[in-house]
């Protein structure tokens, strides 16, 4: 970030200048990711439309996947489009209003992600330690309030940082912002007072979030795992741990980078910035990329829909 002593009051327009110190070659750096918003939307597009078509998907389970693909959607088209129109085509302003937009939109559809992680986890949990109970405990009518409380609890969350950052700050030390898309901490760093509250608000979201349904997905998976292994036949076992396997490899995918990113940030200060940016945007741009080839590939449902979809 470039500090300086002239202050600006209120800025219209920011500038994005991508990856620090990869200037020269984010057209190359475009490409994978490109490629990786083709497959996320394609891939999350097609698990929605068989979703939907299928009768038989119409279930919990299958809902709240359908629910993570919207998300991941979202999340793609808040960030991506932008962030190619930087790299390709140099499109590095952005007015500020739209700047804390998007702010809001990634942080919001990242804390929905986990929520529905969580759900998903749960849902897990009572199909295999109850399977008696699921059908009355995880209803439709439950599905749709877990979506609504998931995405209510994103927003309440997300939106005192934005009015934090708009009532709290007028002068900034630049209108250059070091990275790829607006995020909170970039904004922050820009502003010329005390950014003590904001970086302490930023840190509490990010810890209540990722640490509250990390917690409960690990206890969830710990039952599961319990459970599983006091099975007495070893395909009753296989059988069970299968149902689980893309839910743990979308899991770990995402809060492991989640973390990894985390860290890196708050305690790799020897690291050139270029990893850092390069990582965060990793982190936002691959979990819509991975989830929908993860769960088609290891739902046997929805990977027989697929196939059954491409040979007419």
């Amino acid at each position: 970030m470039l500090v300086s002593n002239i202050t600006v009051f209120m800025p219209s327009v920011l500038t994005l200048i991508g990856i620090p110190g990869l200037e020269s070659v984010q057209h190359w750096v475009g490409i994978p990711f490109c490629a990786m918003y083709l497959i996320a939307m394609i891939g999350n597009s097609l698990l929605l439309f068989i979703i939907k078509s299928e009768r038989s998907l119409h279930e919990p389970m299958y809902i709240l996947l359908g629910m993570l693909g919207a998300t991941d959607i979202a999340l793609a088209n808040s960030i991506i489009p932008k962030m190619l129109g930087i790299f390709w085509f140099h499109l590095s302003d952005i007015s500020f209003d739209c700047c804390l937009l998007q702010m809001c939109l990634i942080h919001t559809f990242q804390g929905i992600e986990s929520g529905i992680l969580l759900a998903m986890a749960l849902d897990r949990y009572v199909a295999i330690c109850y399977p008696l109970q699921y059908a009355t405990i995880f209803t439709h009518q439950l599905v749709t309030q877990i979506g609504a409380v998931v995405t209510l609890r994103a927003f309440i969350l997300v939106a005192p940082s934005l009015i934090l950052i708009k009532c709290r700050f007028q002068f900034y030390h630049t209108t250059i912002i070091s990275h790829s898309y607006c995020e909170h901490m970039a904004i922050v760093k820009l502003a010329a007072g005390n950014v003590r509250v904001n970086k302490i608000y930023g840190l509490f979201v990010a810890c209540t979030v990722v640490g509250f349904d990390l917690t409960f997905i690990t206890l969830s998976y710990i039952q599961i795992f319990i459970m599983v292994f006091n099975l007495s036949q070893k395909e009753a076992r296989l059988k069970t741990f299968n149902t689980c396997i893309a839910h743990i490899c979308v899991f770990l995918q995402f809060y492991l980078l989640a973390l990894f990113s985390f860290f890196t940030h708050r305690f790799g200060s020897h690291i050139p910035p270029w990893i850092h940016i390069l990582f965060s945007s990793i982190y936002l741009v691959v979990p819509p990329c991975l989830n929908p080839l993860v769960y088609g590939i290891k739902t046997k449902q929805i990977r027989i829909n697929v196939v059954k979809m491409f040979s007419l």
